[in-house]
């Protein structure tokens, strides 16, 4: 590669524009004043994954089909049935609207105030442990940059299972969909992880046949088993259909028709489909980076191993966000990591605390859970205490005739700390804030007791689940302490 152009030198080289990187630039430039000279390199629009293909389209699409699926089945007496016309090609165009101007206000906007941020558009690849040279894609351009300190903060992309046909036969990812403009009469999804099921009930939904496709033997494996049992049952009776313990052996095509093999306990079964959509998870976006040459480890995903300053193998070079070893991938983490980073690169001690950090699934009901299942727990100190609360025991969620739902609670017998919480209910992604300070401060049942609640709410449910530890709540009135 020749660089024999001029290298541009910066205080702080961030690889990536998406949450991680934002955040990360956005508190370099406060901890200097706006002093520090920062470049942000990639590819694609600002704003990374979430803004632009992951969170804020599939919470659109999920909200608009929730608007035609609900009056169409009323949880009230007295409602009665009420058809909702829509327009799916429109629906679609309004999501690439909103998604585009959630784009530019929350980024290409907010770049633009920090004046000591150059962007620069073009793979990063390591020289060495500072150097970077970056390529243009369009004009085969190569520039050169060095850091005195580098982020990593690359990102991810969804993975392509090897499956005999697939490719020749054509399928949708979670970077595709959005594109669409004809609901698919029936849809295949191979996983049924929270990308699968997320976009299998919005189309569901709208009014798709669609039929998830899981390897394991349950439903959001990172959650407790009633609630991965729970959401099935639900999802079931709104008319989605599963295939657990199962793999895709091969797909092909037949004019407008798409043939999917599926091998199952009972044996073989075919799925014809008008649509398949492979939601089996994402990788890193590190097969460019050269990271050998600036001594970077990985692990044996290609996802960049650090320490819990968000410091890799690398002396200078730290990461952030999905391109790192972990076990969550969320929006909010990435930026955290982020901030994370650039305070420890300039002479703070901060580290990330993975167990209070909490994770959403944003079906219908929400699925949500911070710190460990009980399985785990158990696992690392040989016991805990649990309890599962039923929403059919709380007042707001029969008001509302959603009953389903389910809040558990694991804690540490020694000390009753909330050591995990885990929730399927309404409004469970707003909730579960109540579970992450909870955990990541030590609180116990008895501190969840003693904190009022709203009554009739939700949230009451969680002082509930809290209670349930210390009384039969069965034989309890409304309120009581």
């Amino acid at each position: 590669m020749n660089l024999d152009s001029e290298i541009q030198d910066f205080d702080l080289v961030i690889l990536g524009k998406g949450a991680a990187a934002f955040s990360a630039a956005i508190k370099a430039s406060e901890l200097s004043n706006g002093e520090m000279t920062i470049a942000m390199v990639g590819t694609g629009p600002l704003g990374g994954t979430c803004v632009n293909v992951g969170c804020v389209p599939s919470k659109y699409l999920l909200e608009a089909s929730h608007s035609v699926f609900r009056p169409e089945h009323p949880r009230m007496a007295g409602i009665y049935k009420s058809q909702v016309g829509h327009d799916f090609a429109e629906v679609m165009k309004g999501l690439r609207s909103y998604v585009a101007h959630a784009r530019n206000a929350k980024y290409v906007q907010v770049i633009e105030n920090y004046r000591n941020v150059r962007l620069f558009t073009g793979l990063g690849k390591f020289v060495d442990r500072k150097t970077l040279a970056i390529s243009d894609p369009d004009s085969n351009e190569v520039a050169a940059i060095s850091g005195s300190n580098v982020l990593i903060a690359t990102g991810s992309h969804p993975t392509e299972p090897n499956i005999e046909g697939l490719k020749e036969t054509g399928f949708l990812t979670s970077d595709t969909i959005w594109e669409l403009n004809e609901l698919p009469k029936s849809v295949a999804i191979i996983g049924g992880g929270a990308i699968g099921l997320e976009i299998g009930q919005a189309l569901l939904h709208f009014g798709s046949k669609v039929t998830v496709i899981e390897a394991l033997d349950s439903l959001l494996p990172q959650t407790e088993p009633e609630i991965g049992s729970a959401l099935k049952k639900h999802l079931e009776e709104e008319g989605m259909k599963f295939h657990i313990r199962a793999r895709v052996s091969k797909v092909s095509k037949s004019g407008n028709r798409k043939s999917v093999e599926v091998i199952t306990h009972r044996g073989k079964e075919i799925l014809d489909v008008q649509e398949i959509i492979v939601a089996t998870g994402r990788q890193p976006n590190t097969q460019y980076l050269n990271l050998e040459a600036a001594g970077v480890d990985t692990d044996s995903r290609g996802q960049i191993v650090t320490s819990n300053t968000m410091k890799t193998s690398a002396s200078g070079i730290y990461a952030a966000g999905d391109c790192v070893s972990k076990r969550l991938f969320l929006e909010t983490l990435a930026a955290r990591e982020g901030v994370i980073a650039v305070s420890n690169m300039f002479g703070e001690d901060i580290r990330i605390d993975y167990d209070s950090a909490a994770w959403a699934v944003f079906t219908s009901p929400q699925i949500a859970g911070v710190g460990m299942t009980e399985n785990e727990f158990s696992k690392k100190s040989g016991s805990c205490s649990c309890r599962v609360f039923s929403l059919e025991n709380l007042t707001k969620a029969s008001i509302m005739g959603e009953t389903e739902g389910i809040i558990k609670i694991t804690v540490d017998p020694k000390d009753n700390k909330i050591v995990g919480m885990h929730i399927m209910a309404p409004n469970a992604t707003d909730i579960i804030t109540e579970g992450a300070y909870a955990v990541g401060n030590g609180y116990t049942v008895d501190d969840i007791i003693a904190t009022s609640h709203i009554f009739p709410s939700i949230s009451e449910g969680v002082k509930l689940a809290a209670q349930s530890f210390i009384r039969d709540i069965s034989r309890m009135s409304c309120c009581v302490e």
